[in-house]
């Protein structure tokens, strides 16, 4: 078949990247292997506690380790947050306080996130409930950071610039760390106050650097994305400034407990071992988008990251243009998922979103996207979110079974 011929091509053309890549990794998990070094971790650490989760070594030597992984003062992992979107809520509700404003510089946010803000929804305790204002920059037409704007658009009382790493649902570059530096420099040469935070969903591992190294106060994300290696079983974590760490743990908690509480329900040896894994784990990711994008473009299809363009996430968008084929290409990858092979995926309402999702997601970890996963919204232009993959062998694989799929609902 013709198509497939295309996909044996594409992967013989990415070995060079994929040397690269692999060269990454050897970094990113050197840093890792430093910290564990550095803070002496043993098997004594795996040991969980139960209760409130007072005294808990596992857990606050896991903080101090993410946190030098991280290249942050302080770091609170746990698996008391249901989300990434918790993790980024807990910071948000943290640290803003009635009459703060909060900027959104990378256009409007993931979807989970309006709610939490006030964009959709009433009454449920969001930030506009709270007398916080909310504004953000558009985008520019070729979908970068407008840095005019940005330079006027910081106020006496914007307290807090919100930067999303990850492209999200929108057809855009995500951001790179030196891209995500220059947007903190010029925010602080107007307001040093001002609170950087970053939802790095999706981004950890990616490059050699986290936000934090280039000036973010805070950072976000969820550990059934990359930092938790695909065997955390939930999670998130905070990290950056210690004393912006401590009030977003007060938002977990509750005052006057913060960073204290939290038992870890014998789950230390999963996320100690998940970060170990977490440099390997993005690497094959990134790997298995570099294969999508360029066995769809070779295919005729838009893609976002193209082919051989630096990835700044695990995200490989695909647009489709047709209901049919985003259907078709989602149940083409659940049938060669591990887990509910058997099940065909169909468009429906998911809470936190505003459009019907098809979803592909036969995982080990129910929702996590560092595995071979993959999504979309059902709006024009029926764009496809791939996202994650244990072994780009995995996506291979998949990849055979979607260019059948997708054939078909072109004939």
């Amino acid at each position: 078949m013709a198509d497939l011929k295309v996909l044996r091509e594409a992967e013989k053309e990415l070995i060079p990247i994929f040397w690269e890549i692999d060269a990454g990794v050897k970094q990113n998990l050197n840093k890792v292997l430093t910290a564990f070094r550095h803070h002496r971790v043993g098997v004594h650490h795996f040991a969980g506690v139960s209760g409130y989760g007072h005294g808990d070594l596992g857990r606050e030597t896991l903080d101090r380790v993410f946190a030098e992984v991280m290249g942050a003062e302080a770091a609170a992992v746990r698996v008391q947050f249901v989300s990434g979107t918790h993790a980024i809520a807990s910071a948000l509700f943290g640290v803003l306080r009635p009459g703060d404003e909060m900027l959104s510089v990378a256009g409007q946010p993931y979807d989970t996130l309006e709610e939490v803000i006030g964009l959709r929804g009433k009454g449920q305790g969001s930030l506009m409930d709270f007398g916080i204002s909310y504004r953000q920059l558009e985008l520019t037409r070729e979908g970068g950071i407008d840095w005019e704007a940005l330079r006027a658009a910081i106020w006496h009382n914007t307290k807090l610039v919100f930067i999303q790493r990850s492209c999200g649902y929108s057809w855009r570059q995500s951001l790179a760390i030196a891209e995500i530096g220059r947007i903190i420099g010029l925010v602080k040469e107007q307001n040093s106050e001002t609170i950087c935070l970053v939802d790095n969903c999706y981004g950890e591992f990616i490059e050699d650097r986290e936000p934090t190294a280039v000036g973010a106060d805070l950072i976000a994300g969820s550990l059934i994305k990359n930092p938790g290696g695909t065997i955390a079983t939930g999670g998130g974590y905070i990290a950056g400034r210690e004393e912006l760490v401590e009030l977003a743990a007060c938002r977990l908690t509750v005052p006057g407990i913060g960073s204290e509480g939290g038992a870890t329900f014998n789950q230390n040896r999963l996320l100690f071992q998940g970060l170990f894994l977490a440099p390997q784990m993005v690497g094959e990711a990134v790997k298995s988008s570099h294969l999508i994008a360029l066995v769809f473009d070779k295919l005729g299809y838009p893609v976002n990251p193209k082919p051989f363009v630096p990835r700044r996430d695990i995200i490989q968008a695909i647009q489709l243009d047709s209901p049919d084929k985003l259907i078709a290409f989602c149940k083409a990858l659940q049938g060669v998922s591990p887990i509910g092979s058997y099940l065909d995926p169909v468009p429906a309402a998911m809470p936190g979103y505003e459009s019907d999702l098809v979803m592909a997601g036969g995982t080990f970890i129910d929702g996590s996207t560092s595995e071979f996963s993959a999504d979309g919204p059902l709006r024009e232009p029926y764009l496809v979110f791939c996202q994650g993959g244990t072994h780009w062998t995995h996506a291979a694989i998949a990849l055979e079974s979607a260019i059948e799929a997708i054939s078909k609902e072109s004939s």
